[in-house]
């Protein structure tokens, strides 16, 4: 009998990247590791099949140690994955919001709930993962600690939902990758196309640009660059980055050979791109928001309600 397939991911059960795997991989084991570096080491050694890996925040930004391991893994990205974040304030059962003086998570979640955190007048701690702070929380007992969680980590660790919605804004969503130990590119023509890369130039005057004009020339449009850490080195030539397109279409495939001719590159993944992108490039093309009745600001399409219905990878 074969046994069921197993899926990585950093944190505790019911932390945000669980979620991710249970809504991309229902069928899979989701399994908890406490660092990336331990999600990564699994995945390579064979352990597990995949992993789910978070990698940028729409309102805290790129994920910390992820762009340092990256890099230098051996892994292969063969999936994207975007979920809209809602944050609970979370409390032993009984606990009033009121006498609530801190408010514990991981630096990203703390990141995505600043303004509100300053307006309940909490202090923010840091902690491993979202789901490990509910679990301190409940362990500790004290009615004057909260943890900013999902409202699974709350069910799980027996915590109470004090505040929904905590996260400081609508658009608060996290893109996560799908890491396979096995290179499984999408094949050409089946629709748009993310192919991530990571490429260094030489520390010299003009490198960084000559590398990268053959993307403009080829008209392959670059949705993500940004500069990675060598060694050490604060002197830092290599690159991440995000394009639209397929290596074996002509564009793609001649602005990578001039890529070539001025850097030493290594494409990551080759894989089709999450509908929830195009949604995205249709809201900023979209008209201001106008506002209702009441005077809130509404947009032409709800961001959090599209972002629930489009899931796949």
């Amino acid at each position: 009998m074969i046994g069921r397939k197993r899926i990585a991911f950093q944190g505790e059960p019911g932390a945000n990247s669980h979620i991710a795997c249970r809504e991309v991989y229902p069928e899979f084991e989701a399994v908890s590791y406490t660092t990336f570096d331990e999600g990564f080491a699994a995945l390579e050694a064979g352990d597990v099949d995949l992993a789910m890996i978070p990698v940028e925040n729409s309102t805290a930004g790129r994920v910390a140690d992820i762009h340092r391991l990256l890099p230098q893994s051996p892994l292969h990205i063969i999936g994207e994955h975007f979920l809209r974040i809602e944050h609970c304030l979370l409390a032993v059962p009984g606990a009033a919001e009121e006498n609530l003086l801190t408010a514990h998570s991981h630096p990203q979640a703390l990141a995505q709930c600043r303004e509100s955190l300053t307006a309940l007048g909490l202090t923010p701690v840091v902690s491993a993962d979202t789901a490990g702070a509910a679990r301190e929380v409940a362990q500790a007992g004290d009615p004057t600690r909260g943890a900013i969680a999902s409202r699974l980590a709350g069910e799980i660790f027996g915590l109470q939902v004090v505040r929904e919605g905590l996260e400081d804004h609508p658009h608060n969503t996290t893109r996560f990758i799908i890491l396979s130990r096995s290179e499984l590119r999408a094949a050409a023509g089946v629709g748009p196309i993310v192919t991530t890369l990571v490429f260094k130039v030489r520390n010299r005057p003009a490198a960084l640009y000559k590398a990268l004009g053959g993307f403009a020339t080829n008209g392959v449009n670059m949705t993500k660059l940004e500069s990675c850490m060598v060694s050490g080195q604060f002197f830092a030539t290599q690159f991440l980055a995000d394009i639209e397109g397929h290596p074996d279409e002509v564009p793609t495939g001649n602005a990578l050979e001039e890529l070539g001719y001025y850097a030493d590159y290594r494409i990551l993944g080759v894989y089709r791109a999450n509908p929830v992108r195009d949604f995205y490039k249709s809201a900023l093309a979209a008209a201001p928001p106008t506002a209702d009745p009441t005077g809130r600001a509404e947009n032409p399409r709800d961001l959090a309600s599209h972002l629930a219905a489009v899931t796949s990878i």
